[in-house]
């Protein structure tokens, strides 16, 4: 994960540990720094689910001094149901905005009884973008970035349980950054110019749109579309928002 620099605390611990939300266990990776944290941050992977990727990640994001939980979001369904990227797409529909919303939260208040931070970040990538830009609206956030999250559900994933749409709670979320590429399918520039005129007025909020770069240009450097400059830049600002400098 080069785009994505490692900080300067070298004494980092990784563990695997479980939330248990109203009796479901969701799976999670708590990582932190040794010392004081500076911040905490709550990351919502994208629809791939909690994997090395995410846990390098966590890894990383803690040498810059944060205490990071990542969860999976898909707990509770059977690995039967997720074996394949197109069978996660065909469940993301059978997801539930509120259950989502409370395990982030939990995770989030992990971090504030086991690290003892008082400011706590949500982040997310593809899906876990698109949640993050819900879960900056419920108040248990100080800040979120989301990084080329959908701004609106995509028709494939509407289902009974998806009731937060972004544009409709522009307002009330947290100071948010959000992150897109100019040639990515699932965020048109009608919609990233919806998000920019809900969010007019709000200078706590910020949308950088990275010229020529598709979707998943940042997360996995094994991806072709990649991008490790853009990206580097990316985290770099991401890093600034969530308190880790």
């Amino acid at each position: 994960m080069a785009a994505l620099r490692e900080g300067p605390v070298h004494d980092v611990t990784v563990e695997a540990t479980a939330l248990v939300v109203d009796g479901l266990e969701v799976a999670a990776v708590h990582a932190r720094p040794d010392g004081m944290p500076r911040a905490g941050l709550v990351l919502h992977p994208d629809i791939g689910g909690l994997r090395p990727l995410f846990e390098d990640m966590a890894r990383r994001l803690a040498t810059h001094g944060l205490a990071v939980c990542v969860i999976e979001p898909f707990a509770g369904r059977p690995e039967s149901e997720l074996g394949s990227l197109e069978a996660r797409m065909a469940q993301v529909k059978e997801l539930d905005d509120a259950q989502q919303m409370d395990m982030l939260a939990a995770a989030a208040d992990r971090l504030v009884v086991v690290d003892d931070v008082a400011r706590v970040s949500v982040l997310g990538f593809c899906m876990g973008g698109h949640y993050v830009l819900k879960a900056a609206s419920i108040g248990r956030f100080d800040a979120a970035v989301s990084f080329y999250g959908m701004v609106r559900t995509p028709e494939a994933w509407r289902g009974p349980g998806h009731r937060i749409e972004p544009l409709s709670v522009a307002a009330q979320m947290a100071p948010t950054l959000a992150f897109f590429g100019s040639k990515d399918p699932w965020t048109p520039a009608a919609d990233i110019e919806a998000l920019r005129a809900a969010l007019r007025g709000r200078t706590d909020c910020e949308i950088v749109v990275v010229e020529e770069a598709e979707h998943g240009f940042v997360h996995d450097p094994d991806r072709e579309v990649h991008r490790a400059d853009d990206a580097a830049l990316a985290w770099e600002r991401a890093l600034e928002w969530v308190g880790a400098t």
